[in-house]
């Protein structure tokens, strides 16, 4: 005690010493520490960069910015993806409003829409399936309700929307008859639908769109098929046709009263009678008695003229008929059964659907 009470100062110099050697001592091993993980880091870097300047192309040097040439063209797929969303404008919904549609303004709007559609039908000589009350294209169990299944009144609205586009251009391409349109399953109330009238296919999302499933089958011939394919490109609404399958359809006869086919005989040709010939001399030609008792002629010296007996007509063949010139057939086209799957796309990208026009 008496030792440290002389080297007071010296005592608290060298503990202070201690323990600012064991902070330096605390302080390097962090360090140390740290410079380790920085050096982990440093290493990652250096492999990552190394690995992307393998890669072919590589990011770029200073004479090549790969990099900043990447970002032009996702500048330029953006620009690209905006003005194909112009073309493939989402369907309105029937009736519009989304969340907000009532069972009333549904089940009017459903009615209304149908009752169009026949008419349409009609109008452009289409035939329909006939069922009693006529055909729903695929509305059947709706048009029978007043109220429908919670949640169903959006997806059915625009379901009803893009039905009536896909309708309006099979309509307006004159095809000769409508077997029948299929769409999927969005209410409850479809459950007790026919299945006729759906398919067992869902719509798909991904991060751009939504993409709903239409399945139509149709009579045509050639022409009718080119109008509504030309119809589905030039629509400004998202409708792609997926797949085609085009086949012969069942033939049918059409007879049509009061009309017989016409059948001309061919004629009989006969061979004319001879005139009958000049006199003859028997002297001149040494006819005797007996020709001349043979022939029916007087004697000589009689005046007489010798005739020929006359010919008998005799019928000859009928001559071919001669095929008078025309147009030769070179296609006999023959009735179609087109089945079309056909996608409605409804864009969904918020980038895109930003600048969509409406």
């Amino acid at each position: 005690m008496d030792w440290i009470k002389r080297n007071l100062l010296f005592v608290i110099g060298a503990v202070v010493s201690l323990v600012l050697m064991g902070l330096a001592g605390y302080y390097a091993w962090a360090g140390y520490a740290e410079n380790g993980e920085q050096n982990e880091k440093l290493r990652t870097i250096y492999e990552e960069s190394k690995r992307l300047a393998e890669k072919k192309p590589h990011p770029g040097d200073k004479k090549t910015d790969n990099i900043g040439a990447a970002r032009e063209q996702r500048k330029e797929l953006q620009a690209l993806m905006n003005r194909m969303s112009q073309h493939l404008r989402p369907i309105p919904g029937i009736p519009e409003g989304g969340t907000n549609v009532t069972s009333r303004e549904y089940a009017e709007a459903l009615r209304a829409t149908i009752n169009w559609l026949q008419r349409d039908a009609t109008n452009n000589s289409v035939f329909l399936p006939v069922v009693p009350g006529g055909y729903a294209y695929s509305f059947g169990v709706q048009r029978q309700l007043i109220k429908f299944a919670p949640g169903s009144l959006e997806p059915l609205s625009i379901q009803l929307g893009e039905v009536r586009a896909i309708c309006a251009i099979l309509h307006s391409a004159k095809i000769n008859a409508l077997d029948g349109i299929r769409r999927s399953r969005v209410s409850a109330d479809d459950n007790s639908g026919a299945a006729t009238d759906y398919l067992e296919l869902q719509s798909v999302t991904n991060d751009l769109a939504v993409l709903t499933p239409y399945e139509v089958s149709f009579r045509c011939y050639t022409p009718e098929l080119a109008e509504v394919l030309e119809g589905m490109a030039a629509t400004p609404y998202g409708l792609m046709v997926k797949s085609i399958n085009v086949e012969p359809a069942p033939s049918t006869t059409i007879t049509v009263p009061g009309i017989e086919s016409a059948y001309a005989p061919q004629p009989v040709y006969y061979q004319p009678a001879p005139l009958a010939s000049p006199g003859l001399d028997r002297d001149r030609y040494g006819l005797g008695a007996a020709a001349a008792a043979r022939y029916g002629g007087r004697g000589r010296g009689e005046g007489s003229e010798y005739r020929s007996p006359a010919a008998q007509p005799l019928p000859v063949a009928a001559a071919a008929p001669v095929a008078r010139p025309g147009l030769k057939t070179i296609l006999d086209e023959r009735q179609l059964r087109v089945t079309m799957m056909i996608q409605a796309v409804k864009i969904t990208a918020p980038s895109v659907a930003a600048t969509n026009p409406r």
